[in-house]
């Protein structure tokens, strides 16, 4: 029954995923409706309920769990670290604005819901709505920025460093609440600062030995075609950084995510991308269950009236919250209006990592069933309405028009620095 089951989600998500991209959406918008379709929304729970019974769901976490764990380990491998040094001063400006005016809103706003939601921690409740309501989903904004052809423009390198500083941040914000809120032993919770410096200093440099050794005929591995070697290496060292910061009272998912950060960057480029691409054709098969093991704890048919106004509320907290703040830190930081305006808007992506951030908070009892339902819609609407408002906010014409500044920059550059080759393709060509 599992396989149909899995059949039935991969078909399903798809579908509703080309669609969403026919619509001008990241297909994750799509997949994420599919997982909320297949549950209990409709027909009162009897299409769940029959398509996935009970002894099946158990075999749909552990798939999606693991294909999460293989998600993060691509998004921590895939965050360039350069894109931290550029625009230093504007990019922490957004990211600091859009996650400190979204958390305390955020935060404002769960002490308004703790009076219809409560959960057995309060304070945990109120950090956590302030945790998720600052979160911006860097790989869905790296997709929508190469699907738009800005990602090589000054504002697209702009909108990754700030969503990439703003991930760390997240993370590491949410990781502090999970502690807080997990109920572990302290000596456990402890344990963490040593695991990370041994990643840092002794996994990382050994992993950089292992992944660019030689080849036969001199090669080394980011040179030449990956092979099964270090892809085990890499998975075997996701999954034990994963069990281990679940052990020390963390989510898994912070371990998978650390796994890919601490991946050497000088020399491994090509292995990077392959590994990279190889991985992520196995999330496509795993995460839809993700998605459907999510919807099975979305029931937006017990949301009442009260429940629309709180969607509302929500999503005015959610938008305004990321808007107001990654415009403020912007134009602090220098920039132009119509770039302040674009960088608002690209901050209010959520997708999959809100998704994410929301299963941690159902699963350690911070979110009940219908606030948990009503925050994933809002991780859907605001991803779903950043690729409109971009093609408003930044046009076509003006990033051909950044494109062909910044390419006559680039080359006025190679003609006046020695030793930069002026055959060499600027950036976006």
């Amino acid at each position: 029954m599992t396989m149909f089951a899995l059949a039935l989600i991969l078909a399903a998500a798809h579908l509703l995923g080309t669609l969403a991209k026919r619509f001008g959406q990241p297909p994750v918008v799509g997949e994420i409706l599919a997982g909320i379709l297949l549950g209990p929304s409709l027909f009162n729970g009897a299409v769940s309920e029959t398509l996935f019974p009970p002894d099946v769901r158990p075999h749909l976490v552990t798939l999606g769990n693991l294909g999460v764990a293989l998600f993060m380990f691509v998004v921590g491998l895939e965050i360039d670290h350069r894109l931290l040094r550029g625009s230093r001063r504007a990019a922490v400006g957004v990211s600091i604005g859009s996650m400190v005016f979204a958390f305390g809103l955020g935060c404002l706003l769960a002490l308004y819901l703790w009076h219809d939601h409560k959960v057995p921690n309060h304070l945990g409740f109120v950090l956590f709505m302030g945790a998720s309501m600052s979160i911006t989903a860097f790989p869905v904004l790296a997709r929508i920025l190469t699907d738009r052809g800005i990602q090589h423009t000054r504002l697209g390198a702009l909108a990754m460093a700030s969503a990439a500083i703003g991930d760390v941040v997240a993370w590491f914000l949410l990781a502090a609440i999970v502690t807080l809120t997990g109920g572990q032993h302290f000596w456990q919770v402890l344990l963490a600062l040593p695991y990370a410096l041994v990643m840092v200093w002794v996994v990382r440099p050994l992993l950089g030995r292992i992944v660019s050794a030689p080849a036969r005929g001199g090669r080394r591995t980011a040179e030449r075609e990956l092979t099964a070697g270090p892809v085990i290496v890499l998975i075997v060292l996701l999954l034990l950084s994963g069990g281990l910061s679940e052990w020390f009272g963390l989510h898994f998912i912070f371990g998978a995510f650390f796994a890919g950060v601490i991946m050497p960057r000088h020399g491994t480029e090509r292995l990077r991308t392959q590994v990279s691409d190889r991985v992520g054709m196995v999330t496509w098969i795993l995460l839809p269950a993700y998605f459907a093991v999510a919807g099975l704890s979305v029931n937006l048919a017990a949301v009442g009236d009260d429940g629309f106004g709180e969607l509302a509320l929500i999503l005015l907290v959610a938008i305004g919250g990321k808007f107001i703040g990654a415009y403020t830190g912007a134009r602090a930081g220098g920039q132009p209006g119509r770039v302040a305006t674009t960088l608002g808007v690209l901050m209010n992506t959520r997708g999959l990592t809100e998704l994410i951030i929301l299963g941690v908070g159902l699963q350690l009892h911070l979110l009940d069933s219908d606030l948990y339902s009503l925050m994933v819609v809002m991780a859907v609407v605001t991803t779903a309405m950043t690729a409109p408002l971009l093609r408003w906010s930044y046009p076509r014409q003006m990033i051909d028009a950044d494109l062909l500044k910044l390419s006559q920059e680039w080359r006025e550059t190679a003609r006046t620095v020695p030793g930069r080759s002026v055959a060499a393709r600027p950036p976006g060509e």
